[in-house]
Formats: structure tokens, C-alpha cells, sequence
């Protein structure tokens, strides 16, 4: 666990103002979705942050920052592989070339985006939904 949570000055100041932008936008559409439990933790080797929503023990996805970039994880097991690739064809060309090139492990894929922008925000939430249907009320 971080000691600190980082403030916005401070996650302004690590990925630019244009990708805080693009990370506080995230986390709002998400919030919109889902109700779950946010835990900040440092980011392993590649990342300096690591920001997760979980419920019951069970991680929906994560955000990541470092400097001058933000990522945006989510993992999908057998089953929701499954689903995805069923409807594959209806994501952007980005999200598919990223699934493809993304290595299938034991417990699934762990893909991640690195988003520079809000064009694949919708892409995102339908890959959330395989996870978990959203449990607040639009």
C-alpha cells in the first residue's frame, strides 16, 4: 500500500495536464457504472501508481500512472475471452489489435491500454461489462 495518496498537483505534475484530463474523465465514467471499492498502491516496476476498483475481493479493473503516461488494465478470464472474441468484431480496431497482441496467461489476459484520449472510453466500458454488469442505476 502507498504511504501518500498522490494529489491531483501531484498526478498532474507526473503525467501532464492533457492525461490527468484523460485519467479524471476514467475514473468518472467508471464511478458512473459501478460502485466499487478504489484502492491506491504503488505501481510495480513499469509504473509509479497503481489505482484498482474492486468489490468483494475481486478486482474489476486498474489504472495505472507514470510519467507522461496513464494505463488502463483490465483482465479477462476464459469465459469473458469468450464473450469478447463473440463480439470482437464491434470494437475499435485499436482494442482488437491490443486483445490479439496481448498474452494469453493461465488465469486470462491482461491487457492493457495505454489511452492518450477518450476515443476508446466506450470500448472500455463494454469490456467492463463482460466483467461485471454495472450496479448503478443510469
Amino acid at each position: 500500500m502507498l504511504d501518500t495518496i498522490p494529489n491531483a498537483e501531484e498526478m498532474m505534475a507526473l503525467v501532464g495536464k492533457p492525461l490527468y484530463a484523460v485519467w479524471n474523465n476514467l475514473c468518472a465514467l467508471i464511478d458512473e457504472h459501478y460502485d466499487m471499492e478504489r484502492l491506491w498502491d504503488k505501481g510495480g516496476k513499469a509504473w509509479k501508481y497503481e489505482y484498482k476498483y474492486r468489490k468483494g475481493g475481486k478486482t474489476l479493473c486498474a489504472l495505472y500512472a507514470r510519467e507522461n503516461c496513464i494505463g488502463f488494465m483490465i483482465v479477462l478470464g476464459k469465459d469473458e475471452r469468450l464473450k469478447f472474441e463473440t463480439d470482437k468484431e464491434t470494437y475499435s480496431k485499436e482494442v482488437q489489435e491490443i486483445y490479439d497482441n496481448t498474452h494469453t496467461y493461465h488465469d486470462g489476459k491482461w491487457i492493457m491500454f495505454e489511452p492518450t484520449d477518450t476515443s476508446l472510453f466506450n470500448d472500455f466500458i463494454r469490456l467492463l461489462s463482460i466483467k461485471r454488469k454495472p450496479n448503478r442505476k443510469q
